[in-house]
């Protein structure tokens, strides 16, 4: 929007689908809406009486600016009993989302023009909040024939010498797939060759279905150059609740702090509160939220893969989103989003919402129920392909 009270800098910043889709999710009254990723499970009663319970206890102002000490006590039993990784206090720090901690790493490393590189697809505010910090995004493209793996040598061909990052998400929004060790490993080597930092989205670890998830900064010399963002909105139906969490070195932590000083101060008491019940009750409450999600991507795949000229890859390695290839019908990642909304009423989202590389692919998110897909893949069967 151009006008003279605004900066300059977002005169041209495009409109953001994901914030479009719920004036799209109301063309019709029986719109089945499978393009955001808000979990239509409520948060586990247990975390929301533990929530309330410490709220009457008095927990309702200021935590501590790093966050609740209990909390990221947490966090450092649970990177050392899951991933047998040794995290300091002065290590974490709380955050008002994976969201947020994602503008508050970029705003802690870049200077004006440094470069991003960002495995695409990806998390469409990602290239935004580069800008924001006055960075410039790079696109990595990954591909449905090459598993969605990250190539090494397209990685290191897009490195100059204002190359400062790369940020890497696995499991992965939107794809659904997953980083191999072995692409780890070298992406690890290009990051120390290069003596880059690395950002690791770790949002959707919970949803690894193939093989365990494996956390990058557990890679041998890497933990000194990455930056790990997690969140409890995905893992524990908790997007509301707006906690998420960052791990990194010393360093980056106190720089992080003090930015976020002037962002939000604190993150909410009551929902740092939570998240500690949460976690300390991670086993019993996350397996059925994990299997119902697996279910779900699982039997999407299925149909997807009964529509003619739509394939994906099959069985979903992780999330709960889909990103099927529409190539096969001959029509564009918009024309198929607007036939299934207009014909269907069902809605999805374009791939290029994602990244250029998204071209060719909608983003489907399993975020209702088996019963509600159903319904909205035998809408999409009937329609002329």
């Amino acid at each position: 929007m151009e006008n003279k009270y605004i900066s300059k800098r977002y005169w041209s910043e495009p409109d953001n689908a994901m914030a479009e889709c719920d004036v799209m999710a109301k063309t019709f009254d029986d719109v089945i809406n499978l393009s955001l990723g808000d979990p239509d499970l409520t948060t586990d009663k247990r975390i929301i009486d533990a929530a309330y319970e410490a709220m009457l206890a008095g927990h309702t102002g200021y935590s501590d600016f790093q966050g609740d000490p209990e909390l990221r006590d947490e966090i450092r039993k649970f990177y050392k009993e899951e991933y047998d990784m040794d995290i300091r206090d002065e290590e974490i720090m709380i955050s008002s989302s994976a969201t947020v901690a994602m503008y508050l790493a970029f705003e802690a490393i870049l200077d004006d023009g440094d470069e991003v590189i960002l495995q695409a697809p990806f998390f469409s505010p990602y290239p935004h909040q580069v800008v924001q910090a006055r960075g410039v995004p790079v696109e990595l493209g990954t591909y449905e024939e090459e598993d969605f793996q990250v190539s090494i040598e397209r990685l290191e061909s897009l490195i100059t010498d204002k190359t400062r990052a790369i940020v890497i998400n696995t499991p992965n929004n939107p794809t659904g797939s997953c980083l191999t060790l072995e692409t780890m490993q070298g992406i690890a080597r290009i990051a120390e060759k290069y003596d880059l930092i690395v950002i690791a989205d770790d949002i959707y670890t919970d949803y690894s279905y193939e093989n365990p998830f494996i956390p990058f900064a557990s890679l041998p010399g890497m933990f000194p150059r990455t930056i790990t963002l997690n969140s409890f909105s995905k893992g524990f139906n908790m997007t509301g609740w707006r906690v998420g969490h960052i791990v990194a070195p010393e360093y980056f932590i106190k720089t992080i702090q003090r930015i976020n000083d002037g962002v939000c101060f604190t993150t909410p008491t009551m929902s740092q509160r939570a998240a500690i019940y949460a976690l300390q009750h991670r086993r019993e409450i996350q397996p059925p939220i994990v299997e119902e999600y697996k279910a779900r991507v699982t039997y999407a795949a299925r149909r997807i893969n009964q529509i003619p000229g739509w394939h994906v890859i099959e069985p979903p390695k992780g999330t709960f989103y889909l990103f099927p290839s529409i190539k096969g019908t001959g029509l564009s990642s918009q024309e198929v989003v607007t036939k299934v909304l207009q014909e269907a009423h069902v809605l999805a989202l374009p791939g290029e919402t994602f990244g250029a590389c998204g071209a060719g692919h909608i983003r489907i998110a399993c975020t209702t129920k088996i019963d509600v897909l159903k319904e909205a893949f035998d809408r999409i069967d009937k329609l002329d392909w």
